[in-house]
């Protein structure tokens, strides 16, 4: 083994500067001979558990250390002075360790400024365990030895050596290459020889070999965002800085062997022992009179008591001997206090009525659970396993993961950071990576590519969590052949695949909290998020290792719909609870077997829509089934079908054995579930369910020894319990086997089937509620919320436009009507619409000059005002948006001015009398007299202010015509695609551009095309190619409704694939219909046909002779009877001739045929 130790090194956790990661790096130690190594990421220490525990596997000896920010003479606490310096600190022992963790985290917590920095009080005051090393030039002491200030570094060095224990400061020195680095080691020497101090010899490692030097130098510049020819970038001036051997070490410090043999001194003395993976959960008050055990006994047995009276009582002994049994195994594990913690904030949160979900995961196995409240889903009917969530006979964490309404998840984290105190809760780090795309992207920029360069590379990586850039080069052709263009494109994907994966930058666990029996930074080392709160610096496997438990707090968005379409059904004098409703409504399962479920959580995919028009789902088992067969496994496998043709009948229902039937009974013999697994190895192989939850286990991970030990046990059990051949049990195991990998965990698939069916139930009972509630919740996105407005206009429900005079923040339901919200609207915040509310509680707007004037002109400002009217909120008040935009100004300054008066109380006496409900104030200037914006223009002002329209849409007029010439719209791509097989389609479709991006070519040889489509379903993407948009650019320009030819592909998974829509051809949709149109007919009533409205109708046809004949259509007063007059002259297909006759009339009367 060699004699040296690395004991500065910077690993991936040394965000966009270290560059070694922890997979390559101890393989390539063992490869140097070497036994032990450190980690001293700059100013952090969140990789030290990922750290030691895979150091450890591979029979190296983990040392924990960091390189810290040392303040100035000023302090960590200062916030002027910028002058920190490098110290590396290593941890001794446990006191060192738990030391360096405090002073990390008081660098966070106290010290940040720039870096998270410590300072000399600090230091001294927790330096016991711990070994400190100067570091490298941005050390104090190298600083003051680079400036040529002997005197200053010797002080220094004596102060440093000071702060800690006697012989555990040591002068740092490196041969790096650098002219100063030799300058400040020749000093470094005379004054460990003068003071007496230990010498050390690193290499500040940042990357693995020597090669890996211009990867580094690209990160660096990705890091500060500059480029690679910037000549005042930050760099490493040496290419030395890799992971060196032991035999270059001694080599290069021949000429001072003690500092390379105190390496090993070090590491000798080094001996952190870290106790991974025993839980120290916080300890939970319980009432007097009770102990942990007791008290949750207690609170189970009420909550079982409470479920009990709706159950026969023939039953009530199954649900005391399970609830019994589990309490017991929960005693026996220790685990009472976990689930009085998760009790506590879940019950907390129900008194508060905030909404939470009725179970995630496995958890919602457990009868304890159910009856403590915190699962709403009584396990017993559906077969769920506690063993699947709580393993008697393997001793693990249970882990609950817990849904609350999005919007007030923080209310629960805030409650529990109170109860158990602020030092002792903290959230969870993340880490983004460099993926595979973003890294092409990245080091493109640095090397000076340009977008469409870059953009154009990358997206010949395929899509998807697990792609690498080896997995994209082994797949994709086109990525090698780009490499032959230019070299700098081949040297883009080599740096990008050396550096993807690295961690870019630190971010929050979007659900995780940790609780801890003391401080949080005596456990772990923590920092500060941007509110103030705590941190972890380890990632939520490290931080659970280290021994904190994790709760999951979980944002759903849609109990937050549930929720909010109760309370408005509460609000009509109904009473509605959404746990009690029945599993078996009709109702609830002919509009999921139709497919009409957009807006039902989990199921409004095409894919899924698709799937419960087969299964025609006729009770609530089925939608478990459908939840947890709706993923690529068993839809390849054919399990699907199966499942579906065996409901129905087509397939013959078997079993392989008598014995299992009960297992398999519920989903038509086919293994779906994982708990089926378990049932099966229990019923026909004498598995205890613990036993039967490791083979379980072992099956989804594949563990090969312990299979083969399983198999045996298994085929053994088969035959002595149930009689079963070998043969057949041997082939019922591989069977088994095989389903596993797909097969699902039930209790999640039972409580997510459970939110899916409320939401189908408030749509099919509660219409108006649930879409405004759904309505609300999409309100930030404008593509989703056409969507889902088309979707409620289908289902025959009225949309109340905007209307600052009936209109709440969100979507409301009103007289059987959805109001539509102000958060809607653009350019509208909170701000501005809480003034809105708080004006119209006095009493409703009279005017556009009323709502000028009662408004806060600061909060509602010019902007939000122009939304206001192209939005059409302020429609009421009596004037045309074309008035209003022309009378701004004018209003701004009126308004300004009465609101100044009145705030001084200079108003007149007339002012003092409110204007009557409805009347306007008589002082109020006159609005212009211009005329009213044309449709178009109305309409663009809508989707301006709205992201949609509202009022109309310009393909309205053209709905017949889009019917007839196109195959298909823009959310029936897919569907298009189904029907002709395979994964490619040729389409049509009527839309207009909402949205054009324009890419040069990277030859300059043309422009492509990436647009926007809308029709009345919604909108898609559509790709132009070069030449097609070369000869297309002026029609696709031009702002008028266009029927579009092409192609549609399927691309990604088949589980969910993404159409492109790839255009060919677009024709103005006048131009065409002009042609196709060979008759026109006006449909009117007899009370329509006045003398002079006949006059009128006749000038309007003169003016547009054609070609179509032309019919006119009278209904009469006997609603079975019509007349229809074929008319004298012939007219021409045209938009105006419509838009003409329609205004005569005050209705939609045309139609072309």
């Amino acid at each position: 083994m060699s004699g040296f130790v690395h004991l500065h090194l910077h690993t991936q956790y040394s965000l966009l500067d270290g560059a070694i990661r922890l997979e390559k790096l101890f393989p390539r130690l063992k490869e140097l001979g070497m036994d032990a190594a450190a980690i001293t990421d700059h100013g952090n220490m969140f990789g030290a558990i990922d750290f030691y525990i895979k150091a450890r596997a591979a029979g190296i000896k983990p040392i924990i250390g960091c390189e810290v920010y040392v303040a100035g003479p000023r302090g960590r606490l200062d916030r002027v002075a910028r002058d920190d310096y490098h110290l590396v600190l290593l941890a001794r022992d446990k006191k060192g360790y738990q030391n360096l963790s405090y002073l990390v985290s008081m660098g966070y917590l106290e010290g940040f400024y720039y870096h998270p920095r410590v300072d000399r009080e600090i230091l001294k005051s927790h330096s016991q365990g711990l070994i400190a090393l100067s570091a490298c030039l941005s050390g104090e002491i190298a600083c003051a030895a680079k400036r040529g200030d002997k005197e200053t570094a010797r002080r220094l060095a004596r102060e440093y050596a000071e702060l800690f224990e006697p012989g555990c400061f040591y002068l740092e020195l490196q041969h790096n290459g650098l002219i100063e680095q030799e300058r400040v080691n020749a000093i470094l020497r005379e004054i460990a020889l003068e003071e007496n101090l230990p010498l050390v010899a690193t290499n500040d490692c940042h990357y693995l070999h020597a090669e890996d030097y211009r990867a580094h130098d690209i990160l660096l510049c990705i890091s500060t965002g500059k480029t690679l020819d910037d000549p005042n970038r930050m760099r490493h001036e040496s290419h030395d800085f890799y992971l060196r051997s032991g035999e270059e070490m001694v080599r290069l410090f021949s000429d001072c062997p003690e500092a390379v043999e105190n390496t090993r001194r070090i590491a000798d003395a080094c001996n952190v022992d870290i106790e991974i993976g025993k839980p120290m959960l916080p300890q939970y008050q319980v009432p007097e009179g009770h102990d942990l055990e007791t008290y949750l006994e207690h609170l189970a047995q009420e909550g079982l008591a409470r479920h009990l009276a709706k159950i026969p009582p023939e039953r009530h002994s199954i649900y005391q001997e399970r609830l019994a049994y589990e309490i017991g195994v929960i005693r026996k594990m220790g685990f009472c206090g976990y689930f009085l913690i998760v009790w506590d904030f879940i019950n907390w949160a129900k008194s508060q009525k905030i909404p939470v979900g009725p179970g995630r995961g496995s958890g919602a196995g457990s009868l304890v659970a159910f009856s403590l409240g915190i699962t709403d889903l009584d396990p017993l009917p559906y077969d769920l396993l506690f063993e699947r969530f709580l393993n008697p006979e393997r001793v693990s964490m249970p882990d609950f993961d817990i849904d609350f309404c999005q919007d007030r998840r923080g209310e629960v984290i805030q409650y529990v950071t109170e109860k158990y105190g602020r030092d002792r809760v903290g959230q969870i780090v993340t880490f983004g990576q460099l993926k595979p795309r973003s890294a092409i992207k990245d080091v493109g920029r640095v090397l000076g590519l340009s977008f469409g360069e870059t953009d154009r590379i990358s997206k010949l990586v395929p899509p998807g969590p697990k792609v690498t850039l080896d997995s994209a080069l082994a797949e994709e052709p086109r990525l090698h052949a780009i490499q032959d263009e230019k070299p700098v494109y081949r040297e883009v994907i080599q740096v990008a695949r050396s550096l993807e994966g690295l961690h870019r930058q630190s971010g929050i666990h979007a659900a995780g909290v940790v609780i801890a029996q003391g401080p949080l930074w005596e456990h772990v080392p923590v920092m500060r998020d941007e509110g103030g709160g705590l941190v972890s610096q380890y990632a939520k496997d490290e931080v659970e290792k280290a021994g904190l438990v994790k709760f999951d707090f979980l944002g759903l968005k849609t109990l937050t719909v549930i929720d909010n379409a109760v309370r408005m059904v509460e609000r009509e004098g109904r009473t509605l609870d959404i746990r009690s409703i029945p599993l078996d409504d009709p109702g609830v399962y002919r509009m999921m077997a139709s497919g009409e479920t957009d807006g039902v959580f989990q199921i409004e995919s095409s894919g899924f829509k698709e799937l419960m028009k087969r299964l025609k789902p006729d009770r609530f088992e089925d939608i478990i089934a459908a939840v947890a067969l709706y993923r690529p496994g068993p839809l390849g496998a054919g399990m699907v079908d199966d499942y579906v043709e065996r409901k129905h009948g087509i397939q013959k229902i078997s079993y392989p054995h008598p014995a299992v039937e009960a297992a398999l009974r519920d989903t038509y013999g086919v293994i779906i579930y994982q708990e089926q697994v378990m049932r099966i190895a229990v019923d026909l192989s004498g598995f205890t369910m613990g036993q039967a939850d490791s083979l379980r286990k072992a099956m989804g991970k594949k563990k090969k020894e312990e299979m083969e030990k399983l198999k045996a046990r298994f085929i053994q059990g088969a035959a002595q319990k149930s009689g079963m051949p070998e043969p057949a049990a041997r082939e019922l195991f591989e069977k088994i086997e095989k389903f596993a990998e797909y097969a699902f965990n039930k209790s999640h698939s039972a409580a997510y089937a459970l939110i899916s069916y409320q939401t189908a139930y408030l749509k099919v009972h509660h219409p108006v509620q649930y879409m405004a509630a759904l309505l609300s919740s999409e309100m930030s996105k404008p593509e989703t919320l056409v969507g889902y407005i088309a979707t409620a206009r289908d289902m025959g429900l009225t949309l109340l436009p905007p209307d600052v005079n009936r209109c709440e923040r969100d979507f409301s339901a009103r007289d059987g009507q959805v109001v539509f919200g102000l958060g809607a609207v653009k350019g509208l915040g909170d701000v501005a619409i809480q003034s809105i509310l708080q004006a119209r509680r006095e009493r409703p707007f009279a005017s556009f000059f009323d709502f000028c004037c009662r408004v806060d002109l600061h909060k509602v400002n010019k902007r939000a005002m122009e939304a206001l009217i192209k939005s059409g909120a302020l429609d009421s008040l009596g004037a045309s948006r074309a008035a209003m935009s022309r009378a701004l100004d004018v209003a701004f300054e009126w308004a300004a001015a009465r609101q100044k008066e009145r705030q001084s109380g200079q108003c007149s006496l007339l002012d003092r009398f409110e204007p009557a409900p409805g009347k306007s104030a008589s002082t109020e200037p006159r609005l212009p007299e211009v005329p009213e914006w044309p449709e178009k223009e109305r309409l663009q002002g809508e989707r301006e202010a709205l992201g949609f329209y509202v009022s109309g849409h310009p393909l309205q007029r053209h709905r017949a015509a889009a019917a007839r010439l196109a195959s298909a719209t823009t959310q029936t791509l897919r569907q298009a695609v189904s029907r002709q097989g395979g994964r490619v389609a040729d389409v049509t479709l009527v839309a207009l551009v909402s949205a054009m991006r324009e890419r040069p070519l990277k030859n300059g040889g043309g422009r492509m095309a990436i647009l926007t489509l809308e029709d009345l379903a919604g909108t898609c993407e559509a790709l132009v190619f070069s030449r097609e948009f070369a000869q297309l650019e002026t029609v696709l320009k031009s702002g008028e409704p266009l029927l579009f030819s092409g192609s549609v592909v399927l691309e990604g998974d088949d589980e969910e694939p993404v159409a492109k829509f790839r255009v060919s051809d677009a024709q103005r949709l006048n131009e065409v219909r002009e042609k196709k149109t060979s008759r026109v007919r006006f449909r009117v009533s007899a009370e329509q046909l006045s003398g002079e409205r006949l006059h009128k109708f006749k000038a309007i046809l003169d003016k547009f002779p054609g070609p179509c004949q032309a019919f006119l259509h009278i209904r009469l007063p006997d609603p079975m009877a019509t007349t229809v007059l074929r008319l004298p002259a012939p007219v021409v297909y045209s938009e105006v001739l419509e838009q003409e006759v329609d205004r005569l009339f005050a209705a939609k009367v045309t139609e072309y045929q």
